[in-house]
C-alpha cells in the first residue's frame, strides 16, 4: 500500500457480523468505564441551559459506547437539572457505517438515548487525528478500541500482517514512530477541545512489560491462513504483501512521552495510566464447555470482523474485487481451524488513561 494511504479504522463490510465483535470488545470496557464515571462525578458543568457536549472518538457501530456513555449520564443527572441538555458527538473516519450507528442508538434496547429525553446524539465523519469540535467545548471525552490503529501506513510489511510481528527492525520502527505521531496529534487536538478541567478516557492496546503486543497465536493464525490462500494461487505474492493490519500497541513510556519534561501537553495531563490484562472470554467458555470447535469458529468470526476489510483493501480490485467473498470464507474458515487445533488462552495487554484539561489559553 502507498506510503500516503489513510487508514484509520476497518469498514465493516458486514455489520451483523461487526457488531458482534464489538459486543466482545464492549464486554471488556468495565476497567475504563469506572474511571469514566468518576470523571462524570468530577468535570465541571456548564451553566444551563448550555448544552453538556460528551465526545465518543472513535465510535464504530456505536455499542462500545452504549454502557460508558448510559453511566456516565446517570452520573451526571445526579448534579445537573434533568432538562438541562446532553449532546453526546459520535466521531469517526467518513466511510464508518453511521447508519448501524444510528440504528444502534435508536433501536438498542441498551441505548441512553430510551433513558431521557433531553439526550441528543450527533456523527462526525472526521479523522479523530485532527480537531473535530470546537476549542474548549468538550466536558468530557471517551474513546475504546480506536487509537490503537495507525493513520496511515508508513512502509511496506513484507513478512507479516501486524507491524509487531514483523522480523524486520526498520519496518517496526517506522510504524513505531508513525504511532509516537499519531498519539501526539490525538492528544494534542484532544487538548484543544475539552473544557476546563475537562476529562478523556482512553482504552486501547498495550504492550506487556516484555514489549509484546498480544494475540500472537491468533495473528500467527491469520497470516498463515493468508499463506495458504497465495500458495493456492487466489491471491498473487504482491497482494499478500500489501494486506496489512495497521495495529500498534503502545508502552505506559510511549504514553507519557510528550508530556515530558512538565507533565504537560496542551494543557492536559495524565491523571491516571494503568496496563492490565483483558479477559479472553472465548477461553473462559472454552474451559467451561471443552468445545475447542466453538472456540475456533468464536476467534475467526472476530477476526474476520475487525481486521477482514484492511485485509481486502490489498487485494487488485480493492474491496469490489470479486475474490473478495471467497478470500474472507476462506479466511475465516483457515483461522477457525488452526485455534481449534490447539486452543489457548489470549494474551491481551489493554491500557486504561484519563487525562485532565488543566489551563484555558493565554
Amino acid at each position: 500500500m502507498p506510503e500516503s494511504s489513510i487508514v484509520v479504522r476497518p469498514e465493516p463490510t458486514d455489520s451483523p457480523t461487526y457488531t458482534a465483535a464489538s459486543r466482545l470488545q464492549a464486554s471488556g470496557l468495565l476497567p475504563a468505564v469506572d474511571l469514566f464515571v468518576d470523571a462524570a462525578k468530577t468535570v465541571p458543568l456548564p451553566q444551563p441551559p448550555t448544552p453538556l457536549l460528551l465526545a465518543d472518538y472513535g465510535a464504530g457501530t456505536g455499542h462500545n459506547a452504549l454502557l460508558p456513555i448510559s453511566r456516565a449520564i446517570q452520573a451526571l443527572r445526579d448534579r445537573t437539572p434533568r432538562e438541562q441538555p446532553v449532546l453526546v458527538a459520535h466521531t469517526d473516519a467518513f466511510d464508518n457505517d453511521f447508519s448501524t450507528l444510528f440504528d444502534t442508538l435508536e433501536n438498542d434496547p441498551d441505548s441512553y438515548l430510551t433513558r431521557d429525553g433531553a439526550v441528543y446524539a450527533s456523527a462526525i465523519g472526521r479523522s479523530f487525528y485532527q480537531q473535530i469540535l470546537p476549542s474548549y467545548s468538550v466536558s468530557l471525552g471517551w474513546s475504546s478500541w480506536a487509537i490503537h490503529w495507525l493513520s496511515r501506513i508508513p512502509t511496506a510489511i513484507p513478512d507479516h500482517v501486524l507491524p509487531a510481528y514483523s522480523r524486520d527492525e526498520q519496518v517496526r520502527a517506522a510504524c513505531e514512530r508513525q504511532a509516537a505521531h499519531d498519539w501526539h496529534e490525538f492528544i494534542a487536538f484532544r487538548g484543544r477541545e475539552l473544557t476546563h478541567h475537562g476529562r478523556l478516557v482512553v482504552l486501547t492496546m498495550g504492550l506487556d512489560e516484555d514489549g509484546q503486543l498480544g494475540l500472537k497465536p491468533l495473528v500467527d493464525s491469520l497470516y498463515t491462513g493468508l499463506r495458504e490462500l497465495w500458495s493456492s494461487g487466489l491471491i498473487s505474492a504482491q497482494e499478500l504483501h500489501g494486506m496489512i493490519i495497521p495495529i500498534v500497541g503502545r508502552s505506559e513510556k510511549d504514553f507519557v512521552a510528550p508530556f515530558a519534561p512538565k507533565d504537560r501537553f496542551e494543557g492536559l495531563s495524565i491523571e491516571h495510566l494503568e496496563t492490565f490484562d483483558g479477559q479472553d472470554r472465548y477461553f473462559q467458555q472454552f474451559r467451561a464447555d471443552k468445545d475447542a470447535r466453538a472456540f475456533g469458529r468464536q476467534w475467526g468470526s472476530f477476526i474476520r470482523a475487525a481486521t477482514f476489510s484492511c485485509l481486502i483493501a490489498g487485494l487488485e480490485g480493492g474491496r469490489a474485487d470479486p475474490r473478495a467473498g471467497e478470500l474472507s470464507d476462506r479466511l475465516e474458515r483457515s483461522v477457525a481451524e488452526q485455534m481449534a487445533a490447539a486452543p489457548q488462552e489470549m494474551h491481551m495487554p489493554m491500557v486504561k488513561l484519563v487525562l485532565l484539561k488543566h489551563t484555558r489559553p493565554k
